[in-house]
């Protein structure tokens, strides 16, 4: 389908793709990988003919129809979000236009005869190459495409420019999918979309009938649409077959048989060396010498990628808080007219993983605010249990930083002593790296603040972590940072994340957000999701009791819908307290870990008993 030959890309001394030949096959599901710098945008724009080679060529074919999705910086005007979307089906359009300009010709009842005949014929032809086009499924394709990514029907009639940047994105997403191009570059298509369009996209694109090329840091998202990853380092494209997940075991296998060749290079090039040097001055070993030498310059040097160091990184300690952590009863959170939650009650324990899952403008960030205190509901009330040491990680935690620190100023402030050895570390581990470090916070990018912002929130001790969407612009690595702290972290943990393999990995409650309440699914993601799509109506009886046990609130009952793009499932807040009526079950996904902090957790609390019973 189309083909590098002999291409290389530079800036200015930086070399980016060196002499490099690949190709691509119709069908094929590509994932580029790489460090961050490597090139994987450049290639897409040159692929795309938004950008030239230094050297070499793209060669492609003459009828190759191409579609390329940028990160950001795509905006529409002028048209509704429909009619933006039915844009992709241009020639339809013209077609369907003739058409109705034909009819509107034969019902004139002065037509020549002749005339006539010859329209008949032309709207004949017309209307054959319109079926065969599929253009009379035109409506309900953008239908399709438009709540798929999260567009309801009233969102279709509006004008585009009163959409914000990312729906703009959505937008632009809905059009290339819409016109079916041979080859499709998307770069970083899940930046905009909530879990639900996540979802919803994977499917998609794993159908997709032509090739796609994409540039992703979602680690579930690469292992479920692509087939083959192309990895970019050192100036090369290096092809892996499978997913994201089969790369990095060939990837690290590979690696560690390239750093064991560098070695044995090494040893031997420092052995001829030393004879070299031993010998240089003796007649006798003369021809020896020179063809040792001769033999060094022939010798090419095994290049490794430099070999980036993993972080294993433990929050600092902070006191245990009361069993209870927060508690919101009967709140009503409004905006003007608009009416986020109208009767809102959650109690929070400690040691919960809870993930709020909703669409977009749902309330999920609301909820963030009114949890940490730093917004108050409307009516009802918000309690704070005993001991409890919040960190709240907002989506705009990157503009709140101080612009006047550097980078290592900013993380040594407010950090505890005892943490400050490890901030160069954890800094690198966000890829700020060498003199990075000294740069102030001023002149970074969005995305280095974010990480920053990340990193400052790693070091700050705390029991209960709010986190409101902390993997956005986070490369692979950085997530993985995170994700491992996360995973040990031994206070409460609420968090909302577009990533589901973030989700997935940490989670163990889902909170759905909507129509103004909430739905409680006890369990992971994973059994979530199977609830919804068998229409379960109830839980798990054990965590339904414990809660109303320990929470004596008041629990309504939800029958949750199956899962479908354009179903938005009934929000009251749901009973977990009997099982589910089908004679399957959800996946079991429960750690070890959780298991032995669960044990650990009954047994500290018999022992109390058992102590409190003997001083009684």
């Amino acid at each position: 389908m189309i083909q590098l030959s002999e291409l290389t890309k530079s800036f200015g001394d930086r070399v980016l793709l060196d002499c490099v030949t690949w190709q691509i096959g119709d069908g094929d599901r590509v994932g580029l990988c790489g460090p961050n710098g490597a090139g994987k945008t450049t290639l897409l724009k040159m692929l795309a003919g938004l950008d030239e080679p230094d050297s070499g060529g793209i060669i492609r074919p003459s009828n190759l129809t191409i579609g390329y999705l940028p990160q950001d910086g795509l905006t529409h005007s002028g048209r509704t979000v429909f009619e933006e979307a039915a844009s992709a089906f241009q020639p339809l359009l013209h077609l369907k236009a003739e058409m109705h300009h034909i009819e509107e010709r034969l019902a004139d009842a002065s037509l020549p005869t002749a005339e006539h005949e010859g329209m008949l014929a032309r709207y004949s032809d017309l209307q054959d190459r319109f079926r065969l086009a599929d253009g009379y499924n035109m409506d309900l394709r953008i239908a399709t495409v438009l709540r798929g990514l999260g567009f309801d029907q009233n969102d279709a009639q509006r004008p585009a420019e009163t959409f914000s940047g990312g729906w703009q994105m959505r937008i632009a997403l809905a059009k290339l999918l819409l016109g079916r191009p041979n080859l499709l570059l998307l770069d970083e298509p899940t930046n905009h979309l909530d879990l639900e369009a996540r979802n919803w996209l994977e499917e998609y694109l794993a159908s997709y009938p032509y090739a796609v090329i994409l540039v992703s840091h979602d680690r579930y998202f690469l292992d479920a649409v692509v087939t083959r990853i192309t990895d970019i380092n050192l100036r090369t494209l290096n092809d892996y077959v499978g997913n994201y997940s089969k790369y990095v075991e060939q990837r690290d296998a590979m690696l560690d048989r390239l750093r064991q060749a560098k070695r044995e290079q090494d040893e031997e090039v420092a052995r001829i060396k030393m004879f070299i040097d031993r010998f240089r001055y003796q007649a006798t070993k003369a021809a020896q010498v020179q063809s040792r030498i001769k033999l060094l310059e022939k010798v090419v040097p095994i290049e490794v990628p430099p070999q980036r160091k993993r972080i294993h990184f433990k929050f600092p300690p902070c006191a245990k808080s009361g069993r209870t952590v927060l508690e919101i009863k009967h709140a009503r959170k409004v905006y003007g007219d608009l009416v986020v939650f109208r009767d809102l009650s959650l109690h929070i324990e400690r040691g919960d993983r809870i993930a709020l899952v909703g669409p977009n403008g749902a309330g999920k960030s609301t909820l963030m605010r009114l949890l940490s205190g730093e917004e108050s509901p409307t009516t009802g009330t918000r309690a704070i249990g005993h001991q409890v040491v919040t960190e709240y990680f907002a989506q705009d935690e990157a503009a709140r930083l101080d612009p006047g620190p550097t980078v290592y100023e900013t993380l040594e402030a407010g950090s505890p002593h005892d943490m400050v050895p490890a901030i160069r570390n954890i800094l690198g581990g966000f890829l700020f790296s060498g003199d990075d470090i000294y740069k102030r916070v001023a002149v970074l990018s969005g995305g280095e603040r974010t990480r920053l912002a990340v990193a400052r929130m790693l070091l700050r001790p705390s029991n209960t972590l709010l986190l409101d969407e902390p993997t956005n612009h986070l490369d692979l690595d950085s997530k993985d940072v995170l994700l491992e702290a996360l995973e040990d972290y031994g206070g409460t943990l609420i968090f909302v994340s577009h990533d589901r393999y973030f989700v997935e990995k940490l989670a163990t409650k889902i909170i759905e957000i909507g129509h103004g309440e909430a739905v409680v699914y006890p369990g992971t993601y994973a059994e979530f999701l199977w609830h919804k799509a068998r229409g379960s109506t109830t839980g798990d009886a054990v965590a339904g009791t414990e809660a109303r046990e320990s929470s004596g609130a008041r629990v309504r009952t939800a029958k949750p819908a199956p899962r479908s793009p354009t179903n938005k499932a009934d929000t009251r807040t749901k009973n977990p307290g009997s099982a589910p009526e089908t004679h399957s079950a959800p996946p079991k996904t429960e750690s070890r870990e959780t298991r032995k902090r669960l044990d650990a957790a009954r047994r500290g609390e018999q022992r109390a008993l058992d102590a409190l019973r003997k001083r009684t």
